[in-house]
C-alpha cells in the first residue's frame, strides 16, 4: 500500500475534519476516565514538573563548569568546577528518583483506569440485547475487552508519561535557550515546523491502518474462538485441513494489517531524527560564528547544545510514540463503540412509557397469573424477511401450550418474543392483559423459568449452579429440586456431592446430566410461567418419562410453553400450536388435531406414533 493512500478500513469516505472531530471525542472520553483519579494525576503532574525542572538545571551547571575551566586561558577554578558538578549530580539523582516515582504512579493510574473500563464494558455487554450477540462473534467481543483495553493500558502507562514529560521538557528547554541566545533559537523556526508537517503528513496516512489492524485482530480472535468451540465437529468431519487453510488466510490478513500499520508509522522517528540532527548542525555552525563575534561563551554554546538536545529529543520520542497513540485511539474507539451501543432496557422502557411506573418493584414475577395473549404479531430478524406473520393465540393461566412445526417455522422465534429478547414489528403481546412493552424486561423475565436445549453451566460447584437463579435458597430446597429432577442420586455419586466443582460448561459430566441440572435449576424459580425448548432432548426415554412426571407436579398451576420435536411428549397438552411458515396452521388438543388429519396428523404418522404413551398420568 502506498504511503499516500487514503484507505480507511473503518470508513474511507470520512473527511479529515470529521475524523479529527471523532478522534478528539475519543481522547476526551479517555481523559474522562483519567480524571476520575484527578488527585493522583495532580501528584503525577507535580512530580513530572519538579523532576524535569531539576533535569533542566543540569546543562546550565555544565556550561558554568566549562566556563570555570577558563576555555583554554590557562585558568582552572577547580573549586567552582566541583561546586557546579556536585549540584548537577544532585539534581540528576533527584530527577531520576522522581522519574521512577512518576512511572510507578502512572502504572497505578493506568491499572485503575483499565479496571474501571473493563468493568464498564462488561456491564454494558450484559445490558445489551440478545440481537447484538447474534450479529457479532464472541471472539471479536472478547478482543475488545481484552486486547483493545490492553492496548489502551499500555498507552496510558508509558506513552502518557512521555507526553507529560515532553511538554515540560520542551517548554523548559525552549525558555532556557531563549535566555542563553535568542538568535540561535531562530534555527528552530525552520526545523520545528518541518518536523510537525512531516509528522502530520505520515500520521494522517497511517491512522486508518491502525483501525484496520484492530478490526483484523478482532476478526482473527472471532474465527479462533469459533473453531476452538467446534473442535469436536471439525475432527468428526475431518475438516482440520480446511480450517487450517482458513486460519492461514485470517492470520495473513491480521499480519499484513499489523505490518502496514507499524511499517509506515516507523518512518516518523527516522525522519524527525534527521531533522533534529540538521538543527544540531545549524546550531553548531551559527554558534561558532557567534562565539567568534564575541556574543557567546564556550560554556553558553555547550549549554545551548545540551538544551537543544533536550528540546528536540522529546519531540523525536513523541514522534516515535505517535504510532502507539494511534493504536490506542483505534482500540479505544472500538471499546467506546461497544459502550455506545444502546442497552436493552432504556429509561423509557423502564418507566413503561408512563404506564405501570409504580410496579417495577415486583421483581419476582409472582404478580403474574400466567395469561399470555399474542394478537396479530409479525416479526423478522432482517428487514423484509418476516418469520412470524399475523401470529395470534391465547394461553390461559395454568395451561400447557405445545408448539410444534418444521425447522425454521418460527418456534424459537416465538420464545424470543415472549421473553422480550426481541420486540415484534407489529401486533401486541400481553401478559395478564398488559402489553409487555410496558413491563420492564427484568420483571417480565423473572416470571419465567426457562430450560433450553443448549445447556449452560459455569465454573463452580453443583450447588452454586443449581442455586444460580434464586437468591437465599436453602440447601434443602436445592436437594428437593434435584430429587424432583431425578438428578439427586447422580450428584451424590460425585466426589464431593453438591460441593463438586464443575469445569467450564460442565465439561466433566455428560450432556444428559447437564440437562438434568439445568432442569433442576429451573424448578427452583418462583415463577408463574415455564418455557421448555426441547429440554429433554439429551436424556434417554426412560429418564424422560420420569422427568416429565416430576415436572408436571412442580409446574402445576403454571402456564407452560413447550417446544417439542418428539410429538410423543406433548399429546396431553391443553393446546397444541402447529406453526408452519410463520403462522398458526393448526390449533387444538391432540385428539382434535388427529381427527382433522392435517399437518399434525402427518407429523405424528411420519414419526410412527400410532400408539402414544401417556407420560403425564
Amino acid at each position: 500500500m502506498a504511503l499516500h493512500s487514503r484507505t480507511d478500513g473503518a470508513g474511507g469516505g470520512k473527511s479529515a475534519f470529521r475524523f479529527l472531530k471523532e478522534r478528539k471525542n475519543t481522547l476526551k472520553r479517555m481523559a474522562g476516565y483519567l480524571f476520575m483519579y484527578r488527585g493522583l494525576l495532580i501528584a503525577a503532574f507535580v512530580m513530572a514538573a519538579v523532576g524535569n525542572g531539576l533535569a533542566l538545571a543540569g546543562p546550565l551547571f555544565s556550561g558554568y563548569a566549562i566556563d570555570a575551566v577558563g576555555a583554554g586561558e590557562g585558568r582552572v577554578d577547580f573549586g567552582r568546577v566541583l561546586f557546579y558538578v556536585t549540584w548537577m549530580a544532585v539534581f540528576y539523582v533527584l530527577s531520576a528518583l522522581l522519574s521512577y516515582g512518576l512511572s510507578a504512579l502512572m502504572i497505578t493510574i493506568s491499572r485503575r483506569v483499565v479496571r474501571r473500563m473493563r468493568e464498564d464494558v462488561f456491564h454494558r455487554m450484559l445490558a445489551l440485547p440478545v440481537g447484538y450477540f447474534d450479529r457479532h462473534q464472541t471472539g471479536e467481543l472478547l478482543s475488545r475487552i481484552s486486547y483493545d483495553i490492553d492496548v489502551v493500558n499500555e498507552s496510558l502507562s508509558s506513552d502518557l508519561i512521555q507526553m507529560l514529560t515532553t511538554v515540560i521538557t520542551v517548554g523548559g528547554a525552549l525558555l532556557m535557550m531563549v535566555m542563553i541566545s535568542p538568535y540561535l533559537v531562530l534555527v528552530f523556526c525552520f526545523t520545528v515546523p518541518l518536523s510537525v508537517r512531516i509528522t502530520r503528513f505520515i500520521t494522517s496516512r497511517t491512522r486508518p491502518l491502525f483501525r484496520t489492524r484492530s478490526a483484523a485482530l478482532g476478526n482473527l480472535n472471532g474465527f479462533g474462538e469459533e473453531k476452538i468451540t467446534g473442535q469436536k465437529t471439525i475432527k468428526a468431519y475431518c475438516g482440520e485441513e480446511g480450517v487450517i487453510e482458513d486460519f492461514k488466510g485470517k492470520n495473513q490478513e491480521a499480519v499484513e494489517a499489523y505490518y502496514k500499520a507499524e511499517y509506515y508509522a516507523s518512518t516518523v522517528g527516522p525522519m524527525v531524527n534527521f531533522i533534529n540532527n540538521l538543527s544540531l548542525s545549524l546550531i553548531s555552525v551559527f554558534g561558532a560564528l557567534l562565539y567568534l563575534s564575541g556574543y557567546m561563551r564556550v560554556g553558553q554554546i555547550s549549554s545551548f547544545v545540551l538544551y537543544s538536545r533536550k528540546f528536540s529529543g522529546p519531540i523525536n520520542e513523541l514522534a516515535n510514540i505517535v504510532s502507539d497513540l494511534q493504536s490506542a485511539v483505534a482500540a479505544a474507539e472500538r471499546v467506546f463503540g461497544l459502550l455506545d451501543e444502546l442497552p436493552e432496557e432504556t429509561e423509557k422502557e423502564q418507566t413503561g412509557k408512563g404506564e405501570n411506573k409504580g410496579k417495577r418493584e415486583d421483581k419476582t414475577g409472582e404478580a403474574f397469573h400466567g395469561r399470555v395473549e399474542l394478537s396479530h404479531v409479525e416479526f423478522g430478524y432482517e428487514p423484509g424477511q418476516k418469520i412470524l406473520k399475523d401470529f395470534s393465540f391465547e394461553a390461559k393461566p395454568g395451561e400447557m401450550i405445545a408448539v410444534v412445526g418444521p425447522t425454521g417455522a418460527g418456534k424459537t422465534t416465538l420464545i424470543n418474543l415472549l421473553m422480550r429478547f426481541y420486540d415484534p414489528q407489529s401486533g401486541e403481546i400481553r401478559a395478564d392483559g398488559r402489553n409487555i412493552r410496558t413491563i420492564s424486561r427484568k420483571q417480565l423475565r423473572s416470571a419465567y423459568a426457562m430450560v433450553l436445549q443448549d445447556t449452560w453451566l459455569f465454573y463452580g460447584t453443583v450447588y452454586e449452579n443449581l442455586a444460580y437463579g434464586r437468591e437465599n435458597v436453602t440447601r434443602e430446597e436445592v436437594e428437593a429440586a434435584a430429587r424432583a429432577a431425578q438428578v439427586h442420586s447422580f450428584i451424590m455419586q460425585l466426589p464431593q456431592g453438591y460441593d463438586t466443582v464443575l469445569r467450564e460448561d460442565g465439561a466433566n459430566i455428560s450432556k444428559g446430566q447437564k440437562q438434568l441440572l439445568t432442569i433442576a435449576r429451573a424448578m427452583l424459580l418462583p415463577c408463574s410461567m415455564v418455557i421448555l425448548d426441547e429440554a429433554t432432548s439429551n436424556v434417554d426415554t426412560r429418564t424422560e418419562v420420569q422427568i416429565q412426571n416430576a415436572m408436571l407436579r412442580l409446574m402445576k398451576g403454571k402456564t407452560c410453553f413447550i417446544i417439542a420435536h418428539r410429538l410423543s411428549t406433548i399429546q396431553n397438552a391443553d393446546q397444541i400450536l402447529v406453526v408452519d411458515q410463520g403462522q398458526v396452521a393448526e390449533q387444538g388438543s391432540h385428539e382434535e388435531l388427529m381427527e382433522r388429519r392435517g399437518i399434525y396428523y402427518q407429523m405424528q404418522t411420519s414419526q410412527g406414533n400410532s400408539y402414544v404413551p401417556d407420560l403425564f398420568t
